[in-house]
């Protein structure tokens, strides 16, 4: 598999793009998700989680500020995982979020992306192909994609939801 390094936009198109996504995830209205879809998403996640060849570490503290951070500590087959990444309430269980939010970074090393809009998007295509349905790739679009977005145009995290724009 190749890796792939994201092309950055100009600054003025990726700030733009960057405030048009996060009113999407600001101003949208909570998506309502069936729960079979749900039950989808967290046997993939699990699934994803066994595969993975990384000791997840919970921090309530610990957040990578940089990709470089997070690459190295994957090399070394550790990766911590903040608290305040996954508190979706989209998951039945805080678990899945956990899961979920690890084998996301682990999708940022394997795409040698970063945390720009652009590194997030390619984090998330390379993610989508691999879900097995159209309802659990929004979910991952919001969680991914739309929710940086607001991250990025903030400067902090939003309140967490999925929405479906």
């Amino acid at each position: 598999m190749a890796l792939t390094q994201t092309n950055p936009s100009t600054p003025e198109a990726a700030s733009s793009q960057v405030e048009t996504l996060a009113k999407l995830y600001l101003e949208g209205k909570p998506a309502e998700i069936p729960k079979e879809t749900i039950a989808q998403l967290c046997d993939w996640l699990m699934d994803e989680f066994q595969q993975l060849p990384l000791n997840l570490q919970f921090s309530d503290y610990m957040r990578y500020d940089t990709v470089e951070e997070m690459f190295a500590d994957i090399e070394q087959g550790h990766l911590w995982v903040s608290a305040d990444s996954y508190d979706s309430a989209v998951y039945p269980n805080p678990i899945y979020g956990f899961i979920f939010q690890g084998v996301h970074d682990y999708d940022h090393y394997l795409t040698n992306t970063d945390f720009s809009l652009e590194g997030e998007i390619a984090a998330y295509n390379f993610t989508a192909k691999r879900v097995p349905s159209l309802e659990i790739q929004k979910i991952l679009y919001s969680e991914i994609v739309l929710r940086s977005a607001a991250y990025l145009h903030l400067g902090h995290a939003a309140t967490p939801k999925i929405v479906f724009p």
